[in-house]
């Protein structure tokens, strides 16, 4: 393969989505940024519309704000729905954090099903989706099974099969790996779920505006997802969640807030829930956060998944390249190696991973540390180009053969 920044900059010449990138906040050109996975950028609509909210609708409206705020959540959701997730209107909706909303889904589910006993999920599944998970069994006195799972291949969809019988009221997994990157097979697994009458509650933390997600295809029943990562919409942005439309008049939540209450401002003693997405609701909410969530939401629904997905594989090969020709067997790869098991970032391990994390960041490339031993590439395609990565392995190379990482501290104790 050609190794030459011009090379790089050619592909980002012949890119056809490479002009989102103008409308993100990038004042240093030289930072490199591996991270959207974990927080994206600002995109400068959202930084306007924000501007516009506090100055003009809240300084100047006041309380008659709420005359456009109180359906924000729902048109918010309308277009993660349609635009990012291919699902219909009326079945997404903002509402708490990712954590809480994994929680009201969950209890949901096994309320469902008060005869089953079993939540099933896999051991690399994101640690708060795992405590929480495990909160429920033991308030509840269920059995939470949790399936063995290679941290770098992902969730193998035989492993969870086997996993499963007629007890199972749950299953809940991450469809991209947090760790190593690795794309679940949503469609087996839900359909297999399915099969024993269980229903499936879908983390899209790390996959939603960076990978087809499969809901309708798959049949899947429940999902909850962040916004601050690849939607872009700034730290704390409000979650969303994902009621397949034929469950929503069925599953009653376990926090039973007044957005949820079919006439909420009617102030009635009595719960009496809506039908529809909006029974998930608890609470008044974050309006600042929901006008993020929509600017950022609108950006990727207009570049298209489909066309940030083809993207981030080529980044993502374009990545894998680099590092084979470069560094060889000195960073070995920990994600899987066909594009079609992957989502958007690629994770890399070395003994000294930790160093070498904070030795990139000292060159001006923010990646990210996870354990153990895991360097995290993250590669939004709306703003990330062919020669922010030959950059960025560039540095990398040059931090890993020179061996200037081993000036940096060692990892903490517990950080392995």
């Amino acid at each position: 393969m050609d190794l030459s920044r011009q090379y790089a900059e050619t592909r980002d010449a012949q890119d056809p989505i490479g002009h989102f990138r103008t409308r993100f906040h990038i004042p240093d050109e030289r930072l490199v940024y591996f991270d959207g996975n974990s927080l994206g950028r600002l995109p400068l609509t959202t930084r306007d519309r924000l501007h516009d909210a506090i100055d003009r609708e809240w300084g100047g409206e006041l309380i008659r704000g709420w005359d456009t705020w109180i359906d924000l959540a729902g048109r918010a959701g309308d277009v993660i729905a349609e635009g990012v997730l291919d699902v219909g209107r009326g079945e997404v909706i903002l509402s708490d954090s990712s954590s809480v909303n994994l929680f009201k889904l969950a209890s949901a589910a096994l309320d469902a099903s008060p005869q089953r006993r079993v939540i099933v999920t896999d051991d690399d599944n994101f640690p708060t989706d795992r405590y929480v998970l495990e909160g429920l069994a033991k308030a509840r006195g269920l059995e939470l099974r949790v399936v063995a799972t290679d941290i770098d291949a992902g969730v193998d969809p035989a492993g969870i099969a086997a996993a499963l019988d007629d007890d199972v009221a749950l299953v809940c997994l991450s469809h991209v790996a947090y760790r190593s990157g690795a794309l679940a097979d949503m469609v087996a697994i839900t359909t297999a779920a399915h099969r024993v009458g269980a229903l499936t509650l879908w983390d899209l933390c790390h996959s939603a505006g960076s990978v087809p997600v499969p809901l309708r295809e798959s049949g899947a029943d429940l999902a909850v997802g962040c916004t601050y990562k690849y939607l872009n919409a700034g730290p704390g942005a409000p979650a969303f969640l994902f009621v397949r439309r034929d469950l929503q008049a069925r599953l009653r939540q376990p926090i039973w807030g007044w957005f949820g209450q079919r006439d909420q401002f009617a102030m009635d003693a009595g719960y009496d829930p809506v039908e529809s997405i909006e029974r998930f609701q608890v609470g008044t909410p974050p309006v600042l956060g929901g006008y993020a969530v929509l600017e950022g939401a609108r950006i990727t629904a207009e570049a298209g998944v489909a066309n940030l997905y083809a993207k981030s594989a080529e980044l993502l090969r374009y990545t894998s390249e680099l590092n084979e020709a470069w560094l060889g067997d000195r960073l070995a790869l920990a994600t899987p190696k066909d594009p079609a098991q992957r989502g958007s970032h690629l994770t890399f391990q070395h003994p000294q991973a930790w160093q070498i994390c904070q030795a990139l960041k000292a060159a001006g490339v923010i990646p990210d540390f996870r354990t153990p031993q895991r360097l995290r590439i993250g590669l939004a395609p709306l703003y990330t180009r062919f020669v922010d990565v030959w950059e960025g392995m560039a540095r990398l190379r040059d931090i890993v053969t020179s061996g200037s990482y081993r000036e940096f501290e060692a990892a903490p104790g517990r950080v392995t």
